[in-house]
């Protein structure tokens, strides 16, 4: 009969009813938003409701800031950060200041980027050190990265020296490497150790990370050589050796790998957690699965954004730098929309002819414009989840050429019949039938030429793309309709 190595029934009944006693008197910080508050806050896709965020307004404006505690207290710290970006900016100063300590640290790490800044702009220097304090290093280093540099240097002065220095290391890294992203609280422990010197390592040490998935398990000269799960942990007898149950196959990341690389591994081997080492390999900090989802959306959103030269798209983004960035990609379109124009001045004479082909010459160029920002999405996408590289660029070519062939002989039909039909002129559907496939070719071939070609020369592709591909089938849209309208005598 099996040893009964069950801990003492009425020991782990107190243990239970300590545990349901701690969990009912304090708020799970952890919990689901919609689990803490109700539907008077929340409409069905759990965005606050108008009304709730109209009721504190409100009592804001009517300085009746016990109100506005009473209101805002039960939300989660993400939903209190979804708040204040609701806000004008003189009016998340005077907020900030009626809900004193529900504005925590984790308020502040929820925040946009540029409500933040403004924010902390407003406060003094020991103010923003105290927030800081209070993060975890990569949010700390996010906090503090945003200011002017004399700002900076204020702050840093107000810290310890402990987190002064972490929060330097991490600045000195470049922006979006693992290095500035990288959190240095983790949990690394000798590889000598069994799974019960491991177990009251845990339960005695009282400087551990708050949350933890992985214990990393290091040399004497600090490399890593392998992980251990918590669930494999507590489920492996005490006498046994880390070096017996740990994972010896790890993915460990460089300081200097940029964050859509890093997202890119977890995506690829669904990873939880992973080691970051410097230049030597020793372990210096790890990136976890929270922290790649928002790499992974801002990655996405920006290159959606770049490819219609939006900018950051964000809207709580200063006016002026709005303006700034969409106006040099609109001048930009410009010279290139009189690139297109010229094309079609070198044919005045025959639209003065034929006065059809001016009427329908920009459903070609439009139909190629459309055509290449599709297969320019697509190609961008597959660069940046590294689908397409080297090793398939030609099959990729081909089979875009293939798609573009299918699409432009079907549009080509389309229009040249209707044409044909339309204004009894068989010539004119022969003659715009073939320019839309001859376009649709063109849009083909720039929307993947274009951003990889850029991809080889370390542009992103995602930057100018767009404009390249644009004037390609804008130019030879034109060129095309026209060029065979006067070699067919058309005009």
């Amino acid at each position: 009969m099996a040893e009964d190595t069950r801990p003492d029934q009425d020991l782990a009944d107190r243990d239970r009813d300590t545990l349901l006693a701690a969990d009912s008197a304090a708020p799970d910080e952890g919990a689901r938003p919609d689990d803490r508050v109700d539907d008077e806050r929340h409409d069905e896709e759990n965005r606050l409701k108008t009304s709730y965020v109209r009721k504190v307004r409100e009592a804001l404006e009517e300085e009746d800031f016990g109100e506005v505690y009473e209101l805002v207290e039960p939300l989660h710290p993400a939903d209190i950060a979804d708040l204040i970006e609701l806000f004008q900016p003189d009016e998340r100063r005077a907020f900030a200041s009626a809900i004193t300590d529900l504005m925590s640290s984790d308020v502040i790490a929820e925040l946009n980027d540029y409500v933040r800044e403004d924010m902390m702009e407003s406060l003094s220097a020991g103010a923003v050190a105290s927030i800081a304090e209070q993060l975890e290093t990569d949010d700390a280093v996010q906090l503090i990265e945003d200011l002017e540099p004399e700002d900076q240097r204020a702050v840093l002065a107000e810290l310890d020296a402990e987190d002064r220095a972490a929060i330097e290391s991490a600045l000195a890294y470049p922006e979006e490497t693992a290095g500035r992203l990288m959190s240095r609280e983790f949990v690394a422990v000798p590889e000598h150790m069994t799974v019960g010197n491991l177990i009251d390592y845990l339960r005695e040490s009282s400087d551990l990370p708050q949350d933890f998935f992985e214990i990393f398990v290091v040399d004497y000269t600090h490399h890593p050589v392998g992980t251990c799960q918590l669930s494999w942990v507590l489920r492996t007898p005490r006498h046994i050796a880390l070096t017996d149950v740990m994972k010896r196959d790890q993915t460990l990341i460089a300081v200097t790998t940029d964050q859509e690389e890093v997202a890119l591994m977890f995506q690829k081997y669904a990873l939880i957690s992973a080691a970051v080492v410097d230049e030597s390999g020793r372990l210096v900090g790890q990136m976890t699965v929270d922290d790649v989802v928002h790499i992974i959306q801002e990655e996405a959103s920006e290159d959606i954004l770049r490819l219609s030269g939006a900018g950051d798209g964000d809207i709580n983004e200063p006016i002026r730098m709005t303006v700034r960035t969409r106006l040099s990609w609109l001048v930009v379109n410009l010279g290139t929309a009189v690139i297109a124009s010229s094309v079609v001045g070198l044919f005045q004479g025959a639209i003065t002819k034929f006065a059809l082909l001016a009427v329908l010459m920009p459903i070609v160029s439009g139909m190629g414009g459309n055509a290449g920002t599709q297969t320019l999405a697509v190609v961008v996408r597959a660069l940046a989840t590294n689908q397409l590289t080297s090793s398939n660029t030609v099959r990729m070519i081909g089979r875009e050429l293939r798609i573009a062939t299918a699409n432009g002989l079907t549009l080509g039909l389309l229009i040249g019949t209707s044409s044909a039909l339309l204004f009894s002129n068989p010539l004119l559907g022969m003659v715009i039938g073939s320019a839309m496939i001859i376009n649709n070719l063109t849009a083909g071939l720039a929307g993947i030429l274009v951003p990889v070609t850029l991809d080889r020369m370390r542009i992103d592709p995602a930057v100018s793309s767009a404009v390249f591909v644009t004037t390609a089938t804008d130019v030879m849209g034109f060129f095309s309709f026209l060029g065979l309208a006067v070699l067919t005598g058309l005009a």
